[in-house]
Order: C-alpha cells, then structure tokens, then sequence
C-alpha cells in the first residue's frame, strides 16, 4: 500500500513529535521534521510530499507563509496551515498562498486526520486522478494509467474500455454495450471482447476488474 507523504513545518519540537505520532498511526508516512525556513524548503524539494502541514508561526526569522510562498515557486502542493493566532491580518496573508485548510491549535486527532483525508481527495479530484486501489491511478488529465509513478501502456482498445469502466466504477457495464462501444457496427467474437477484458486486467495483475458471466464487467 502506497502511503501519503507528509512534511511537518513545525518549530516545536514535542508538538511537531506528537503529529508525527498522529500521522504515523493513521498510516501517513511523516517524510521529515522541518523546524525552520531553509530546513522546510530543502526537506520539501528533496522528498516532494504529497501535503505540508506548516505552523504559520516559527519563531525568530521567516514564518510559515514565507515558507510556503518559496516551495510553491519551486511546485505546487497542498498546504494545510496550523496557528495558534486568529487575526485577519494573518489570515489574509495566508489566504494568498491558497491553502487548502487551517488548523487552529490545539486541534484533535480525529480533526487532523479529516482535513488532511479532505485536502488530499479535492486535490486528487482537482487533478482529475482517478484512483484505483491504493497504488494505481488514472490521469483522465493525461489519459494515462500509473502504477504508483510507473506509467502503464495500454492499447487503443484497452484504454476505451478502462475509460468506460471508470466512468460507471462500480456497476456493472453490459458487454453489448462494450461491444458497440469499441468495435461499433463490427461483428465480433465473443472471445475477442474476452480476451480484451483479461488483457486489460492483467494490467492490473488480475485486480479490481470483476467479470460477471453472461452479463458483462465492473471495476471496483
């Protein structure tokens, strides 16, 4: 199972330790402990994290809106931003590096654990990624399938048929109707649609495409 990746910016230390024990126990993998500016910008461009939850107060030198403002020249990724303080002169400033949440300190588990699970699925829709499983996904961006960051090839008719079964995911789609799909007016054997369905599930190492004899094909 692919684990999410996430950066803590934090300059406190036992509460930076205390969200790694948060993440770590609902299976997030903690890439670093940032403490400072220069520490968050080299860990986020060397581990690439998938989310950064940064404290907007770290002390002496630059905050975290500083912090987040530098890693997003470099790429884009979802911030979640963690403060103790309220005032709209803060927000504000926040509110430009486009979060895609806040956290007022102190915060729950449950309630870390919710925003972090909101931010990453927006973002993935945003993206137009299409998950399947825990490990492969499908860029309808790209039109491409990936195994973790592996892309996988598919063929013309491979890729009209997995497009159709994401699009009804999870119902069952009649095999006429793949049928009139890929080949149109064409007659076909019934072991030439067969034999497409279990060449495009071994792409998924015989996961997640269930057969329903007789009737048609679902992904799950």
């Amino acid at each position: 199972m692919q684990k999410e990746k996430i950066l803590i910016v934090e300059n406190e230390s036992i509460v930076a330790l205390e969200i790694k024990r948060t993440l770590e126990h609902f299976n997030f993998e903690v890439t670093d402990i940032a403490f400072d500016y220069k520490s968050a910008i080299s860990s986020a461009l060397s581990n690439k994290p998938d989310l950064i939850l940064v404290d907007i107060n770290l002390g002496k030198g630059k905050d975290g809106i500083e912090v987040v403002k530098k890693i997003q020249t470099f790429y884009d990724v979802p911030i979640i931003y963690l403060t103790a303080f309220c005032e709209d002169k803060i927000i504000n400033k926040a509110i430009k590096t486009k979060p895609v949440s806040y956290l007022i300190k102190p915060f729950k588990r449950e309630e870390l654990k919710s925003n972090i699970i909101i931010a990453l699925n927006k973002i993935s829709q945003e993206n137009n990624i299409i998950k399947i499983g825990d490990e492969y996904h499908f860029s309808t961006k790209e039109d491409r399938l990936y195994f973790k960051a592996i892309n996988i090839n598919l063929g013309l008719k491979e890729k009209l048929l997995l497009k159709k079964l994401l699009e009804l995911k999870g119902q069952i789609v009649e095999f006429k109707e793949l049928e009139e799909l890929i080949w149109g007016t064409n007659d076909i054997s019934k072991s030439t649609l067969r034999t497409l369905i279990y060449r495009l599930r071994a792409k998924f190492n015989g996961k997640f495409i269930e057969i329903i004899p007789n009737i048609g094909c679902k992904i799950c």
